[in-house]
């Protein structure tokens, strides 16, 4: 079997595949300082729950763009399931070219999220993550990565708002039952729903004009769903995107 671990800025997630099918998948809050016992004494028991061992497992992958995390991860491998871990990096094959100046600074996730997608859904494709940070990744249609954009992502902007502005106070996200907001907590739903579906919609539509070409855009993230609801840009809204990236990362560059 096939673990792969998605260390993102919120959450870590473990996912076990068996050659066929996903057969476990778990979310862990990201706490950096968390040393590999700590992870193992949670993972070990959501494994064993499922019937899988440790020594099932044969391959590992990491992705994560928490750098003080992966050490951990690291040993967590070695030390639990006898296993030394491949590392997603700009320097694997990934089957593409990496289509910026500097392939080294742009973050794994969004390199994962462009692998998956394409050998999915083809291509040329815009991927948006809609996640800690809101992010569209462009991929042409030889499955290269382009480039993209990062803007700050919808729960950072909703914390902005409420630690600036003192009377503001700290609301959930939720689709708002209309535009104008008739008391301050719609209004601030509506500002932040609304805008961040006028901001998708505006940066889709630039980045089809400056390449004069047509995309097909996927929606990933834990707000993809949310979102989609307020507007049809989305041809498809894959949650695991990244998960099947690391897999298909993973068969690419096997180590065993």
């Amino acid at each position: 079997m096939l673990m792969v671990i998605d260390a993102g800025n919120t959450n870590v997630v473990f996912a076990i595949h068996n050659g066929e099918k996903w057969v476990g998948s778990w979310r862990m809050s990201t706490i950096p300082n968390h040393t590999s016992d700590e992870y193992a004494a949670t993972l070990l028991i959501l494994l064993q729950a499922r019937g899988i061992k440790t020594h099932q497992i044969a391959n590992i992958i990491i992705g994560t763009v928490v750098p003080p995390i992966l050490y951990q991860l690291r040993l967590l491998c070695r030390q639990w399931f006898g296993v030394e871990p491949l590392i997603a990096s700009s320097d694997l094959d990934w089957g593409f070219k990496i289509l910026i100046d500097n392939p080294h600074e742009v973050g794994v996730d969004r390199l994962l999220n462009g692998l998956a997608a394409h050998t999915l859904f083809g291509g040329p494709l815009i991927v948006v993550d809609l996640g800690t940070a809101t992010t569209f990744d462009v991929i042409d249609e030889k499955g290269n990565y382009c480039g993209g954009i990062i803007s700050p992502g919808l729960t950072l902007s909703l914390e902005s708002l409420h630690k600036a502005a003192a009377r503001l106070p700290k609301i959930g996200i939720t689709k708002p039952i209309s535009v104008i907001g008739k008391e301050t907590v719609n209004a601030m739903r509506s500002g932040i729903y609304w805008g961040y579906i006028g901001l998708i919609e505006g940066i889709i539509k630039r980045i089809g004009a400056e390449a004069n070409c047509s995309y097909r855009v996927i929606g990933t993230g834990g707000l993809a769903s949310l979102l989609a609801e307020g507007t049809d840009i989305f041809e498809k809204i894959s949650l695991e995107l990244t998960l099947e990236g690391l897999r298909l990362l993973a068969n690419r560059n096997k180590t065993s």
